[in-house]
């Protein structure tokens, strides 16, 4: 894992908001199973209510993912993280930090929100154990400091999880 150095925030270009405002417009519509966004006038911040799926591991349990929009969205995957406490998942960080393939290495500009929340909800569904990565307390302990999970290097090595 290697850290680059953080980007201050910028504000949303005109087609980030557009995008942003068309796919708010679909959610109110027609929402992911499982998924509540939790509205506020802030449209580079989202936060979104997780609910585990039925006969998983995670059924009956409740989290948040905070989705971070970059400037140059979509073009740019957003910055997605699970706000305390985080599930205990093989790929989830005790910070939040989420190691998906389709948040950095894999993203997409056809992907949405609704895309991601699926396959998080995905990820969760299909873990076998509900344990913290092998990494944790090490990749945590390199993270004080609020580095962001988009500054790892990560290796997808696992996907049976």
């Amino acid at each position: 894992m290697t850290s680059s150095s953080a980007t201050a925030r910028k504000t949303l270009s005109k087609i980030a908001c557009n995008r942003l405002q068309k796919e708010l417009v679909e959610w109110q519509v027609n929402p992911p199973a499982g998924f509540k966004h939790k509205v506020t006038d802030n449209l580079q911040r989202w936060v979104i209510e997780v609910n585990g799926a039925a006969g998983t591991l995670y059924a009956n349990e409740t989290y948040q993912l905070q989705v971070d929009f970059p400037e140059h969205y979509p073009m740019e995957a957003p910055q997605v993280i699970f706000l305390p406490p985080a599930p205990l998942h093989p790929h989830i960080y005790s910070n939040g930090h989420i190691c998906l393939d389709i948040l950095y290495d894999s993203w997409s500009p056809a992907m949405t929100v609704g895309s991601i929340c699926i396959s998080i909800l995905s990820m969760l569904s299909s873990s076998t154990v509900k344990q913290r990565p092998a990494d944790n307390d090490r990749y945590v302990k390199n993270c004080r400091n609020g580095r962001s999970p988009k500054e790892t290097r990560w290796w997808f090595h696992d996907d049976k999880v």
